[in-house]
């Protein structure tokens, strides 16, 4: 293809077979070629020219081994622009962010989250945060004309995004309160492995590293795998952690122990860190723990669909009512809406998913204790949940399209006997509440070809065996 054939961005973006899911763009690497990056790029760009006045726009990357191509290509499709680049090199996506929010610039982080390794994906950030659903169709359809990109730039790599990022959280506290903890991070292939033991060691903490990988590592803190189950229940025996901590691939979505290495339910540890921040109203998705309710210690609760676009859209209502508004997800990610005080110190908005912020809070509620008691004290509403993978989209809509026709006849099918309805919520997927107080909740997923079940009870095992059952009825 010579320098000069021009390319259409929606027209490249259609025929690529890459779409937005949950969050970002998300697709197999093969479909990621230059121009495709390039189409999102500048269809990006031009969306937020509409509304922003900008010269340059802020690129970082996860550590798996497509990111830094891809994020060349996407800088290459700038320069056709006159836009220059900012390259933060391998940081989280909230680092990059945060970042991005305080110089007014738009940014695009290179990322795929927990997916495997041989798919990847593009997250969008508009100057004041993330993309909304309506950003996400503009930018599909967008038509701008750009070139073949035929040549990728090099990237030199600008530390000052990890730098505020590590200040955001270290400044908040005058004192080395965390002296006496033992913290185990396990690394793997997060985007921030460099950068949580400063954080934490700067805040007083013995850190022990763990499990680093030269392999990217797919950690999805929403269904975690038996393996890692056992890795933190032996790491923190074997070193006497206070906790463990790590996050998914691009280090948005946290993944915490307690002391004895048991790894806390996201929502759950969403729950503990905005009653520490003393947050007034939630915006949490319609898969969340019901003790979010039950606990009694927020003034309003808000249900959305699944995905933090959704999350944060609710922000807007929510501020206009109450001081201090937060979210978060059954994944952990969590987004602080509004301004907050921690230590007597103000800690800016971020509203988009954090690992780093609940952590911290979790320890601090913790204090001189132990995290168990802060767990043990809660209403007594377990959950789990799992996927199938591999498993169609379209078979996963079809699965649910019957189960809303008739909830009872597919409850059957999945081994659900003498069983009856309590409720029905289709805010996303077919979440069904049954009598005896347990819920099954089916829904795809919206980052890759997966069927995902999350299952709510009064007892852990029931929760486990009724999402162990269903998946096993639908296989």
């Amino acid at each position: 293809m010579s320098i000069n054939s021009k390319l259409v961005s929606a027209t490249v973006l259609a025929e690529s077979g890459v779409a937005f899911g949950t969050s970002g763009a998300r697709g197999l690497v093969t479909q990621f070629n230059v121009d495709v990056c390039a189409a999102f790029t500048v269809a990006f760009t031009q969306c937020m020219k509409r509304n922003f006045r900008f010269q340059t726009v802020a690129i970082a990357i996860d550590n798996r081994p497509s990111s830094y191509s891809m994020a060349a290509a996407c800088s290459a499709a700038l320069q056709q622009l006159g836009i220059q680049t900012v390259y933060y090199g391998v940081i989280p996506t909230p680092a990059l962010a945060y970042a991005a929010m305080e110089d007014r610039i738009p940014a695009i982080m290179v990322t795929g989250s927990h997916i495997p390794f041989d798919r990847n994906g593009l997250k969008f950030y508009r100057p004041d945060g993330e993309i909304s659903k309506a950003d996400e169709i503009e930018i599909i359809t967008e038509e701008v004309t750009f070139s073949a990109v035929t040549a990728l730039p090099e990237l030199i790599s600008d530390d000052r995004a990890t730098e505020e990022y590590i200040e955001r959280y270290t400044s908040l506290f005058d004192t080395a309160w965390l002296t006496g903890k033992r913290i185990g991070i396990y690394e793997h292939s997060s985007a921030g492995r460099d950068i949580y033991y400063r954080i934490f060691e700067a805040l007083g903490a013995e850190v022990v590293s763990l499990g680093r990988s030269d392999e990217f590592v797919p950690i999805d803190t929403e269904a975690v795998s038996e393996e890692d189950k056992a890795r933190a229940l032996k790491w923190s025996k074997e070193y006497d952690l206070d906790s463990v901590f790590s996050t998914d691939g691009d280090g948005d979505r946290p993944l915490i122990s307690d002391e004895n290495g048991n790894w806390l339910r996201g929502d759950i540890l969403g729950l503990l860190c905005a009653e520490t921040l003393g947050i007034e109203a939630l915006s949490v998705p319609v898969s969340c723990n019901t003790t979010i309710e039950l606990c009694n210690k927020f003034k309003h609760v808000e249900r959305t669909k699944i995905g933090s676009p959704y999350v944060i859209a609710e922000f807007a209502n929510l501020v206009k009512k109450f001081n201090s508004v937060a979210g978060f997800e059954a994944n952990g990610g969590f987004l602080l809406g509004s301004y907050v005080s921690v230590n007597g110190q103000l800690l800016k908005e971020l509203p988009t998913r954090d690992a780093v912020l609940p952590a911290i809070m979790l320890l601090a509620a913790a204090g001189k204790g132990v995290i168990s008691t802060l767990v043990n004290v809660l209403p007594e509403r377990f959950t789990h949940s799992d996927r199938i993978q591999n498993f169609a989209t379209e078979k996963s809509q079809a699965l649910i399209a019957k189960g809303k026709v008739d909830p009872e006849k597919l409850l059957a099918q999945l081994g659900f006997e003498n069983v009856d309805i309590k409720s029905v919520v289709e805010t996303d997927g077919l979440r069904m509440t049954l009598g005896d107080g347990r819920i099954v909740h089916l829904r795809p997923s919206g980052n890759a070809p997966e069927l995902r079940c999350y299952a709510e009870a009064d007892c852990y095992e029931t929760a486990k065996k009724c999402v162990v059952e269903t998946l096993k009825n639908i296989q």
